[in-house]
């Protein structure tokens, strides 16, 4: 448990469950205070400041409600945790509304007490980091964070808490559109786990042949297959006890679904040509920009499987359902490449948010970090003005959208293949034809070029100059 020196208030009317807590919770080294009513609550809140508060509903002289209300109008951002013996659904609707971290009705569960706790100290956590990352914007630029202050994003820093106190055994499936920051969510998994100094090791599972894969995770025994000139370890054994991370899982074979399905019932495997059975140690993530439930009801993904790597589920959401994001995530990507590139950038015209505010993002964050690299690579001065996107999105790319169907999941799709089409005919234009090039560009490696290449049924040739 990690709530040592963590300083927690239980507010409640009812001295044995304060009692109760008490024990509880310092027998795990954290630091309890209490109150019995809700004018004691919020005395002990500006005297303590604690790192997390359990609140009873029904409380003398002000309700738990009450004491919510407070609290929001201070705009403070301590965790609470809801209990009442009285749980009605208006209740537990009013406590999430006033930002109640969880709601919890009696009889109490202790081990379910233990397990919020936890989490809600996690994200609390989580919390700080981005908040040190927006007062720190001239300090150093960390590639591999999160940044969001929308409620979706808090909801995806909650399950992260939550998987980082598991052990390794316990696997993640994560879903989002493309350009989400599905890999960056992994990322942050890992790093946030007690197996932090471990590697992580990423696989791209759509950009190999189902041989050129197998051999990828598990491994060859020399002569295995004509090539195999010597022994090579498998990703599953280089990952060690790490984090192994298996971006699209859904573009797998049905053939390696099965063998992967076994790795994951027995944490174990043979390399390729091998008798010798090796322990897997690391854990799991699946990523996938598609449905993986349509693709199991369509038949092209086993439910068996998706059951295994879809114990604990998180789902990003696309840049349009947390515009408030949006300004946060350009002046982050700003900072980054101005530094990057040496430039003295320290300000951003209010028609270049406007202007950013009112797009859709159909590329979700990788596209507006895009924008921000190229803003900054046009800007000849220290402030971005909004001519420099201009040369990025015409008037004319900013027209309505056509939707073949009106079914979301459909639109959707269309919209994403819209956009990667346009996005990688401008890009190979810059780059002219040459691969590497555009992934520079794009900031992205060679291999998500190709697998958009190959998906669009694209020539880089015909880009070349001749």
């Amino acid at each position: 448990m990690k709530l040592k020196g963590k300083s927690i208030l239980i507010a409640d009317d009812d001295k044995n469950i304060r009692y109760a807590f008490k024990k509880t919770f310092e027998s795990l080294s954290a630091i309890v205070h209490q109150a019995g009513t809700g004018k004691e609550a919020i005395t002990a809140i500006e005297k303590e400041s604690p790192d997390l508060i359990f609140l009873d509903v029904d409380m003398p002289e002000l309700s738990g409600l009450e004491v919510i209300q407070l609290l929001k109008e201070d705009n403070n951002k301590i965790p609470i945790i809801v209990i009442t013996g009285y749980g009605t659904m208006s209740t537990a609707i009013k406590a999430v509304q006033l930002g109640a971290y969880e709601y919890l009705t009696k009889p109490l569960d202790i081990d379910k007490i233990f397990v919020i706790a936890q989490r809600a100290i996690e994200m609390v956590s989580l919390r700080k980091k981005i908040q040190e990352l927006e007062s720190q914007q001239r300090g150093k630029t960390n590639d591999r964070e999160l940044i969001g202050q929308h409620p979706g994003m808090h909801e995806v820093f909650k399950v992260i808490g939550a998987v980082t106190t598991a052990p390794n055994t316990l696997n993640v499936l994560i879903t989002g559109e493309s350009g989400t920051g599905k890999e960056l969510v992994a990322r942050a998994i890992h790093n946030n786990g007690n197996h932090k100094d471990e590697p992580f090791i990423g696989v791209n599972c759509s950009v190999f042949s189902e041989s050129l894969l197998e051999s990828e995770l598990f491994g060859h025994e020399k002569g295995a297959f004509t090539g195999a000139g010597e022994r090579k370890k498998g990703k599953l054994e280089v990952a060690e006890s790490g984090t192994i991370f298996l971006d699209e899982i859904s573009e797998i074979s049905k053939e390696l679904q099965v063998k992967l399905l076994r790795v994951l019932q027995e944490r174990e495997f043979y390399r390729v040509g091998g008798n010798q059975l090796i322990k897997v140690k690391a854990r799991f993530i699946a990523s996938s920009n598609r449905n993986i439930e349509q693709e199991v009801s369509k038949g092209n993904f086993r439910k068996d499987l998706f059951y295994r790597l879809n114990v604990m589920h998180i789902h990003v959401p696309p840049l349009r359902e947390r515009a408030s994001d949006i300004s946060l995530l350009f002046d982050y990507f700003i900072h980054k490449y101005s530094k990057r590139q040496g430039k003295e950038i320290n300000g951003v015209s209010k028609n270049v948010y406007e202007f950013i505010n009112k797009h859709n993002f159909p590329g979700n964050v990788r596209e507006l970090e895009n924008i921000a690299e190229r803003a900054v690579v046009m800007t000849k001065g220290r402030v971005i003005e909004k001519s420099v996107l201009n040369s990025f999105y015409s008037a004319k790319e900013e027209c309505q959208l056509e939707f073949p169907s009106l079914v979301l999941s459909e639109a959707r799709k269309s919209t994403n293949d819209m956009f990667e089409k346009q996005f990688l005919d401008r890009l190979l234009k810059e780059a002219q034809g040459k691969i590497s090039e555009a992934a520079k560009i794009a900031g992205v490696d060679r291999r998500t070029i190709h697998r958009m290449l190959k998906k669009n049924n694209v020539n880089p040739n015909q880009y070349k100059e001749k």
